[in-house]
């Protein structure tokens, strides 16, 4: 079979599960990550052929993506800040409107500090993949970055993803303790679950039967608490002076703002996403 027929054929296999070109471009990607191709040989040389045991491997592919699998899942890794993070089901998919939380943490560093050698010690909540928390240790590596996370299968992830000087993990409870915050941090950041059960009917089948659901929901009757406990870690383990953001619902953006508002910190704002979205709280001490 030729790479253009194939694409063809799964994008609009895939078309009622990924709207639009996204199908498409799914298609595309599939095939140059698993061909090992440039990103554009599929439009340059759609007349390729594919050799037997790639077309094989591509239809098993696609029957997983037809069955809502996310595709980052079946490559085993997703791209985050300009680096391939290594990805399976016990963590979350790293999100493009994540890498803002990142640079308004570099940008604080920036301003804080003119020398980028400069030491610095920061605090990832809810690390998941370790994505935020190993993309500011390479992005600073004079600092010290700790990542924490309730699941040792995505510690487990976080610890392997580059064979480099990289954060300490360990594991711990956010909402249990912060006896591991041995603070004092210059810099607090959180991506923690934040959304309702309610909210479900209205996410892709992708996530909601395949991303760890530790990781994105909270209760119903108590959307915040990722947001209380956070914000009550931050005031004991954050030093003067220093910077936290935390990404939140964006349907909860005023309510999660007063979290903070509530523990004493100053400049407390609402900071959107690509969409315009109320999507993190940024806040000093």
């Amino acid at each position: 079979m030729r790479l253009g027929e194939f694409i063809e054929t799964a994008a609009k296999a895939l078309s009622p599960l990924y709207p639009g070109r996204e199908a498409l471009n799914i298609a595309s990607l599939l095939c140059t990550e698993r061909l090992s191709l440039a990103a554009h040989i599929p439009l340059s040389h759609p007349e390729l052929e594919i050799p037997g045991e790639g077309l094989e491997l591509l239809r098993n592919d696609l029957s997983r993506l037809l069955a809502g699998e996310p595709l980052q899942y079946i490559l085993g890794h997703a791209w985050f800040y300009g680096r391939k993070f290594k990805v399976g089901p016990g963590v979350l998919i790293p999100r493009p409107e994540t890498e803002i939380l990142v640079s308004e943490v570099l940008a604080f560093l920036d301003g804080k500090a003119l020398d980028p050698s400069a030491p610095c010690r920061v605090l990832d909540l809810c690390t998941g993949s370790g994505c935020i928390a190993w993309t500011i240790k390479l992005e600073r590596p004079a600092g010290r970055v700790t990542g924490v996370d309730i699941s040792e299968e995505a510690l487990a992830l976080a610890r392997s993803q580059f064979d480099a000087p990289g954060p300490d993990f360990i594991c711990g409870d956010v909402l249990q303790s912060g006896a591991w915050a041995d603070g004092p941090f210059d810099v607090i950041v959180a991506n923690p679950p934040y959304i309702l059960p309610s909210q479900e009917p209205l996410m892709r089948r992708n996530v909601t039967d395949f991303e760890p659901k530790l990781a994105l929901y909270v209760p119903e009757d108590d959307p915040l608490l990722f947001c209380r406990a956070i914000a009550g870690i931050a005031a004991g383990a954050l030093m003067p002076g220093g910077f936290g953001i935390v990404e939140i619902n964006d349907e909860l953006g005023p309510q999660s703002l007063e979290c903070f508002e509530k523990a004493g910190f100053r400049d407390v704002r609402l900071v959107r996403d690509l969409s315009s979205r109320d999507r993190f709280v940024r806040f000093e001490k």
